[in-house]
């Protein structure tokens, strides 16, 4: 098992500001634990017992609407936290999340988390600028629901995808996401988002190789409006 002072990740998230005596500490009482694709992480409105450091692999945070559907709220990747909002407010999680595929992470007691939040500025101040940074991400997706076309969010989904998760071998897509799953991220009816994807395939934009989408003109997408 990984020592966490001797860990990488940590560079890429606020646990990159607590002392090595604090890392050795939590490492002596975390546990690692691997996740299959598509196994829940944790539920919406589940109290949350500690943070989870994601080690490899990717997971979706959704929410489930009045209408009785997921809308993912956001995509968390290697080097990122989940759970920490929970556990600062000391409310039940407010978001469901699931692994898009086998990830491993390492999961932190709340004790540790809150103790060095209480003796550490330097990490609280961290924790307070992620929060900060996902308040702002809310903030633009609530705009962008509001003024932009399906069109526009999708194709913006499909570039954002692209520039923060890279493409396979052959040049798909890495993040195999299904056409429910672009219509939960973007607002829309599955079926609008099939309809649009089909349009952007017909326009050359995008091609698919079995499930996985492949961008074949990048400028294209960024001119939809």
């Amino acid at each position: 098992m990984s020592k966490c002072e001797q860990c990488i990740i940590k560079q890429f998230n606020s646990l990159k500001s607590l002392t090595k005596d604090e890392l050795v500490r939590i490492s002596a009482c975390k546990t690692s634990k691997k996740i299959k694709k598509g196994e829940v992480i944790f539920e919406e409105g589940e109290m949350l017992n500690g943070v989870y450091c994601v080690r490899d692999g990717i997971c979706k945070l959704t929410k489930l609407s009045e209408n009785g559907k997921d809308q993912i709220v956001k995509m968390v990747v290697k080097g990122q936290l989940l759970g920490q909002r929970s556990i600062i407010s000391d409310e039940a999680s407010n978001l469901q999340a699931i692994a898009l595929n086998d990830m491993e992470v390492c999961f932190i007691p709340k004790s540790e988390i809150i103790a060095d939040l209480q003796k550490n500025p330097k990490f609280s101040f961290d924790v307070l600028k992620d929060m900060a940074s996902d308040l702002r991400e809310a903030d633009d997706v609530i705009v962008n629901m509001a003024q932009k076309s399906v069109r526009q969010r999708l194709a913006e989904s499909l570039i954002y995808i692209h520039e923060n998760f890279g493409v396979n071998p052959d040049g798909t897509l890495s993040i195999l996401l299904s056409r429910e799953d672009y219509a939960s991220i973007v607002g829309t009816a599955t079926e609008s988002a099939i309809r649009v994807l089909s349009q952007f395939k017909k326009d050359g934009l995008i091609s698919t190789i079995g499930k996985f989408i492949k961008i074949e003109d990048l400028n294209g997408l960024k001119r939809i409006e």
